[in-house]
This record gives C-alpha cells, sequence and structure tokens, in this order.
C-alpha cells in the first residue's frame, strides 16, 4: 500500500483543482496561496506581459492579471509535479509488462534498466527514475498546462470579438435612434448597457464603458478610447475610435453614426455574401466526402471483402463509428459558424419588472414581524416561484410553441418505453439480434424526433410570421405620428388597422392603454406575451425614446428600418440555402439508391459456398468466395440497412443546419430521410 501513497495524494491534489471552478471557497484558498508563492514574480512581469493583460480585458475575465497569472503557475508546478510522479508509475507498469512479454532478453541493452525490480533500485535509482520523469513527462505537463491556461482567454476573446461583430450593427442603429432623440449621449450608452440581454455582446462591451464612467470617475472620452484600447473587436475598436474623435472635436454625433449605421448595413450584406459562399463550398465538401467518400470506401470494403475476406469488421466500424461521429464533427463544427445567423432568445428583464407593481411600497423586514406576517411571506415567496410552473400546465400550448424542447420530457419516456415494449419478447426468450432491435428504435425515434419537429416547426413559423409584419407596424405607426399625431392615437389608429399575425396581439396591446395602462407599459405587456428577439429589442428602442422626446417618429423609421434589413437579409440567405438543402437531399438518395443495389444486386449475385459446392472458389479467387455464406450475406445486408438509416438521420440536421443555422430546424429533416431510408428498405428487403 506504501507504494501506492504517491499516486493517492497525486489524485486527491487533482480532486482539489478540479473543485476549484464550483467552489467558491477553494478557489479563494488557491488564489491566495499562488499569490503567496508567485504573487511578487508577476507582479514584476505586468509590464512586459501587456499582451496576455489585453487577453484577460478583452476576454471579461473575472480576475486581475496578477490573480490569473499566479493561479498559472501554480497550476503549472502541480502538472510538473503530477506528471513526474505519473511519469515514474508509467515506466514501472511499462517496465511489467515488457518483463512478463521477454522483451529484456531481445533486446540486451535495455536488459539492465529493466530486469533491475523497483525494490532494489534503491534511493539513487528511484531518484534518477523521478529526475528523468521530471525532465519528461513532468516538463511537457507544466508546459502544456501553462500554455492552455493562456489559450483559454485568447479563445474566449476570440468568440467575443466574433459575437461583437454580428451585433455591432443592431448597437449602432440603437444609438443613432435614441441620440436623434435627443437623449444626451452618456445616457443612452447608460440605457443600452441596461439592456445587454437584448442587444448581444457589444452592449456589454458598452456596459464596461459606463462603469468606466460611473464608478472610474472617466469621462465620456476617455471612457469610449479605454474601450476601443480594451475590445478584441477590430471593428468595434475602430468605431469607438472614430466616436472618440467625434466627440472630442465636437462633430455632429447624430451624422456620424446615421453614417456609421449606413456602412455597417453595407458591411453585413458583404458579410452574408461571403457566408453563403463559404457554405456552399462546404455543401460541396460534405457531398464529396461525408456521402460520395463514404459510399467509395464502403464499396471497396465490400468488395476487397468477396475478393479476400476479413473486412467485415472494418465496415462495421465505418458504419457505426466514422459515418456517425463524422457527421457530428461536422454538424458542430456548422454550429460554430452559424451561431451568428440566429438570435439569441432575447429575455429582457425590465419586461418582468414593468409587469409588477413599482409603486407600490414594500413593508420593512428590519422589524420584528408577528408570526401571521412571516407566514403570508412565505407563502408568496412559495407563490412565485410556482408561479412559471403553474402557468405552464395552465397553457401548454403557449409552453410548447415557446420551448418546443419541452415536449422531449414526454415523448423521450414513451419513446424508451416503446423500445423496452419492443425488446421485451426478445429479451425474454433470450434471442435478442441486431436485428431484432432495429424496428422498435427507429420507431421510437421517428416519434421523439418528428412530434419535437412539429412542436418546433409551429413555434418557429409563429415567429416569423410576426417579425414578418413588424415592419409594416412601424412604418404605419411612424407615418401618423410625423402627420402630428400623438404616439398614443397613432398607436390606437395602427392597432385598429390590418397587420397580419401582429393584429390580434396589437388589440390586446390597444385595450391595455384604453383600460389606463401607460403606452410604455401595454408596450413591455406586449412584449412579454410574444417574446421574439425583433419584438424585443423594438419594444426595448421604442419605450427609451418615448422617455426622451414626444417625437418617435424618426426613431421609428431607423427601427423599421433596421428591422426590414434584417428581413431581407434572412429571406436572401434562406433562398440561396435552399439549394444546398435540395443538394444534401440528393446526395442521400443517391447514396440510398447505391447501398441498396449492393444490398439487392450485387451480393446476392455472388454465390455462395453452399451453392458452388466449395468447388468454385479455386477459380482465380483463392477460395474467397466459397466462404460467403448466407449468414455473411446477412450480415453485409444488416450494415447497408444501418448506413442507409445513419446517413438519412445526420444528414437531416446538417441541412437544417445550413438553411437555418439551427440544430433544431434539422429534425424536420431528419425525420422525413429517416422515415425515407426505413421505408425504402421495408419495401425492398
Amino acid at each position: 500500500m506504501l507504494e501506492l501513497l504517491p499516486l493517492g495524494l497525486i489524485a486527491v491534489l487533482l480532486l482539489g483543482v478540479a473543485l476549484v471552478p464550483v467552489s467558491s471557497r477553494l478557489d479563494r484558498m488557491v488564489t491566495r496561496v499562488a499569490l503567496a508563492i508567485f504573487g511578487e514574480f508577476v507582479g514584476e512581469r505586468r509590464s512586459v506581459n501587456t499582451r496576455q493583460v489585453g487577453l484577460l480585458e478583452a476576454a471579461h475575465r473575472p480576475a486581475t492579471y496578477r490573480a490569473y497569472a499566479a493561479k498559472t503557475f501554480l497550476y503549472a508546478t502541480i502538472a510538473a509535479l503530477v506528471g513526474s510522479v505519473v511519469g515514474v508509475y508509467g515506466f514501472l507498469g511499462t517496465r511489467s509488462v515488457l518483463v512478463a512479454l521477454g522483451l529484456p532478453s531481445l533486446l540486451p541493452w535495455l536488459s539492465g534498466l529493466l530486469q533491475t525490480p523497483p525494490a532494489e533500485m534503491g534511493i539513487v535509482g528511484l531518484f534518477g527514475l523521478l529526475l528523468g520523469s521530471s525532465g519528461t513527462v513532468g516538463v511537457i505537463g507544466a508546459f502544456g498546462t501553462y500554455r492552455l491556461r493562456w489559450y483559454l482567454p485568447q479563445y474566449e476573446a476570440g468568440e467575443r470579438a466574433r459575437r461583437i461583430d454580428s451585433t455591432l450593427k443592431r448597437n449602432v442603429a440603437f444609438l443613432f435612434a435614441l441620440s436623434r432623440s435627443g437623449m444626451p449621449f452618456t445616457q443612452v450608452l447608460r440605457t443600452l448597457s441596461d439592456h445587454a440581454t437584448v442587444y448581444g455582446e457589444t452592449a456589454r462591451e458598452f456596459a464596461v464603458t459606463v462603469k468606466d464612467i460611473d464608478l472610474l470617475g472617466a469621462d465620456l472620452i476617455t471612457g469610449v478610447e479605454r474601450t476601443s484600447r480594451r475590445t478584441p473587436s477590430d471593428e468595434l475598436s475602430e468605431f469607438t475610435e472614430n466616436l472618440a474623435s467625434v466627440l472630442r472635436s465636437g462633430g455632429s454625433l447624430t451624422g456620424f453614426l446615421q453614417e456609421q449605421y449606413e456602412y455597417f448595413r453595407e458591411e453585413e450584406s458583404a458579410q452574408q455574401e461571403r457566408f453563403i459562399e463559404l457554405l456552399g463550398v462546404l455543401a460541396e465538401a460534405y457531398v464529396t466526402v461525408f456521402v460520395a467518400g463514404m459510399l467509395f470506401l464502403i464499396t471497396i470494403l465490400v468488395v476487397v471483402g468477396l475478393l479476400l475476406g476479413g473486412t467485415l469488421t472494418f465496415l462495421h466500424a465505418l458504419v457505426y463509428l466514422v459515418l456517425g461521429l463524422a457527421n457530428i464533427g461536422f454538424i458542430v463544427y456548422l454550429d460554430t459558424i452559424t451561431e451568428d445567423l440566429v438570435d439569441a432568445d432575447a429575455d429582457d428583464s425590465s419586461a418582468a419588472t414593468e409587469l409588477q407593481f413599482p409603486d407600490v411600497p414594500v413593508a420593512s423586514t428590519t422589524g420584528s414581524a408577528d408570526e401571521t406576517e412571516t407566514k403570508n411571506r412565505d407563502r408568496l415567496a412559495i407563490a412565485r416561484q410556482l408561479r412559471p410552473i403553474l402557468s405552464s400546465l395552465m397553457n401548454p400550448r403557449r409552453l410548447l410553441t415557446e420551448r418546443p424542447a419541452a415536449i422531449l420530457w414526454v415523448t423521450v419516456p414513451i419513446g424508451l418505453l416503446w423500445v423496452l415494449g419492443g425488446w421485451w419478447p426478445a429479451l425474454s426468450t433470450g434471442t435478442l439480434t441486431p436485428s431484432a432491435l432495429d424496428d422498435p428504435l427507429i420507431r421510437a425515434t421517428l416519434f421523439v424526433t418528428g412530434t419535437y419537429a412539429i412542436t418546433y416547426e409551429i413555434g418557429h413559423r409563429r415567429v416569423k410570421r410576426i417579425e414578418a409584419a413588424i415592419p409594416d407596424f412601424l412604418d404605419r405607426l411612424a407615418a401618423t405620428n410625423e402627420a402630428g399625431m400623438s404616439l398614443v392615437e397613432s398607436f390606437g389608429r395602427v392597432a385598429r388597422s390590418d397587420l397580419g399575425a401582429l393584429s390580434t396581439e396589437m388589440q390586446r396591446t390597444w385595450a391595455d392603454v384604453q383600460t389606463g395602462a401607460p403606452m410604455a407599459r401595454a408596450l413591455r405587456r406586449f412584449q412579454a406575451r410574444v417574446k421574439t428577439p425583433a419584438i424585443t429589442r423594438v419594444v426595448t428602442l421604442t419605450t427609451n425614446a418615448m422617455g426622451a422626446t414626444n417625437d418617435v417618429g424618426p426613431v421609428l423609421r431607423i427601427a423599421a428600418d433596421e428591422a426590414k434589413s434584417a428581413r431581407r437579409l434572412e429571406r436572401d440567405r434562406h433562398n440561396e440555402l435552399l439549394t444546398y438543402v435540395v443538394v444534401i437531399y440528393v446526395a442521400f438518395f443517391v447514396f440510398l439508391g447505391i447501398v441498396l443495389a449492393l444490398d439487392q444486386v450485387f451480393i446476392p449475385s455472388i454465390p455462395t459456398g453452399l451453392e458452388t459446392g466449395g468447388a468454385a472458389g479455386g477459380v482465380g479467387f483463392g477460395g474467397s468466395l466459397g466462404e460467403l455464406t448466407p449468414a455473411k450475406k446477412e450480415a453485409y445486408g444488416l450494415v447497408f440497412f444501418h448506413a442507409g438509416i445513419i446517413q438519412g438521420y445526420v444528414s437531416g440536421f446538417v441541412a437544417g443546419q445550413m438553411s437555418d443555422g439551427r440544430l433544431a430546424a434539422g429534425a424536420k429533416h431528419a425525420t422525413a430521410m429517416l422515415a425515407i431510408a426505413y421505408v425504402v428498405f421495408l419495401v425492398f428487403v
């Protein structure tokens, strides 16, 4: 047991390091130890490592350079210690295996090192072994840990830069609209930072600018210049640098923001064209590598297996492992590059706040409350926690349209029971075979994926119909307001008109206004009911503009223009990418046809050993064809069936990821392709 004591201590040390991210108390303790050991050393290096300091600021890491660098050196030291000890045990374990295999006698130059038992090495020998392990495994572990710790902020900064670039145009539109309404620019930035959940990563970057102004006492120009130096986005850096120049020179801020908005709108169109070209290349690569390439490998393995034998195992690995994992990897890559195309489900906390009663004073809880009051407060707290659950149970249709993944809590257990019920006869008789598992599993998958696809499509199309009506609504509202009507009168006139999918919600909102609700609160209630990213942005912009001016017509024009631009880009992108969805479907049909031909034409045409009496094997094939038994034919047929099923299912999600930028959008394609493959094999096999 003493021999394993160092390994046990290392395991405890690694467990403690793994718990640091989830335990704030342990994190503080580790930080103090790191600062006590390496704090002075890393403090002297701060002026030299300006790039690492900038990476931490760009990544918005909640740690100073001194704390992060000290913990990095501490982790590197721990990695060196762990690597050294693990290297010793690894060497001794390898030595035991080699001695058991008799390799030292085959390699005499290793015999002196390998044939000496650990007990006979002595302190000097073990120390030398530890020293050698430290110089190899320990150094590699320490260097890898150091590089990894500094790569993480770089990666996070790069991801933040990508998200900032994708949300910059809508943030510039917000700045332009509110500055045009007459609101002071410092207040514009403060308003934008208050709605970071709506406007994304760019708003979070400006939130730091506001903190510089409000907490650190910086003036507006200095705060904007710090943002230019700190941000990881080159586009935002250039924008804020030019913004600081305009503020310093006293130029027209509204004119500058209008020019920048037009520039970023044109740049967004150019970026979309480049992105569509990239997706076109990826679609061709997918068809070439993941469809045609897989078909080529499957065909080669089948032919070689028939001639030489022994390739069925490789065919299993290709179909069950490589085919699925390769497609999953491609889907993950598509998700990383299409993430910026999808609006996050904005959840503006201010909307929920407005639905409460902010004017009602809250009783102080500092005094001694009686028992009844305490119980009532407890009941109220429980009721607030149960309110979302009760609301979902009372209106399940709305829950499913807003969060379609909730249906999986019902369909997945049903699917599992379905699979278990289908497998139970074979399990009870002990005759479980791969072919007996297929039908229940495929049908359950069709049920789960199909119901989710239907639910998702209903909610997704509802959102699209509502967002399609937004530009027309904003144009009408702006026109009536610019004609001299107040915003309330304009809203009443527009709400009574035909707005398509927005008509019902606008009438409900107008009813709120008529019953005495302030216009801003009625709009926020409308936002809480609809819950789409575009509506959230429009309501946020409109309500904040109402607080600055009564002439909100120009602001509404800007909002309408931004909504039209986003709608047009989305429509163009969908039309362009529809071609690649068709290409994926065609490639799947080709894959299915060739696999079916191999299963129904090629393999059955090969005579088995029973049909040839074993005599045909020597005619040019070395006797291999005589070994093709009916069991092997059935095994080949099962592999072909599974190849078509797997390819159809994963290709559907690839098609959805390419067309809409969401993995969930591929559920309908996956259901359709899986059903087609299943029906085709049921009919022809």
